[in-house]
């Protein structure tokens, strides 16, 4: 595959993870930031290979070997955020658009020696679940810190926004994956959030909380 394949099929695993549904081809152009004329000469193309299924007005999901061949992908790119993060001492602001060029690399062996090499890694830097050689991804149980109420307790286990600009302000309020938060108030009229965490106490709006994923404890 080239490298456009492969990112087309990395779109269309990322969109079906959140819809769960077939993807239109307006939805991949708007993630990709490309032409709809564009994106369906490609599904046209992965079509012929037997990476997608696509019929027209009716969207694009991916075949059993596409959506094998999106995951692999996706396990490179997460383990080369880990490798980053973990032994090169780059911080989690800056790692996504590095293993963005990285995840294309065709060796196999190499990536299931990293794998080893890491210790088997399940999530990456960001919380996300890194597939296995076999494509199986460890489910982990998490909701969104906006859906708790008051009095309840969480541990941080990844993001929903994964900007650079998030992140940052995440090392700013020293909130990281494992952080224990606490939710101590909500506020009615903006939806704003007063929370421990780790002993800090501080207030974040609806929009930060609706892109914290926790695990309620």
């Amino acid at each position: 595959m080239t490298f456009s394949e492969e990112n087309y099929l990395k779109t269309i695993y990322h969109i079906t993870v959140v819809s769960n549904s077939a993807v239109s081809t307006n939805a991949i152009a708007e993630m990709m930031e490309t032409k709809a004329s564009s994106v369906t000469d490609m599904i046209k193309k992965l079509a012929e290979k037997d990476l997608v299924n696509y019929k027209k007005y009716q969207g694009v999901s991916l075949t059993e070997k596409g959506k094998l061949a999106a995951k692999m992908i996706v396990r490179k790119h997460r383990l080369w955020e880990v490798f980053l993060v973990e032994k090169l001492d780059f911080s989690w602001d800056e790692v996504h658009d590095i293993a963005e060029q990285l995840e294309h690399i065709k060796s196999e062996k190499l990536i299931n020696k990293l794998d080893d090499f890491l210790g088997n890694p399940t999530t990456d830097p960001h919380g996300d679940p890194i597939p296995n050689a076999e494509g199986q991804i460890l489910k982990i149980e998490k909701q969104l810190l906006s859906e708790l109420s008051a009095k309840q307790k969480g541990i941080c286990v990844g993001v929903k926004d994964t900007s650079s600009e998030f992140l940052k302000y995440l090392d700013k309020q020293k909130i990281a994956l494992g952080s224990k938060i606490e939710i101590l108030s909500k506020e009615t009229f903006d939806l704003s959030f007063k929370i421990n965490v780790d002993g800090a106490v501080l207030t974040i709006s609806n929009k930060i909380a609706s892109n914290l994923f926790v695990e309620t404890t």
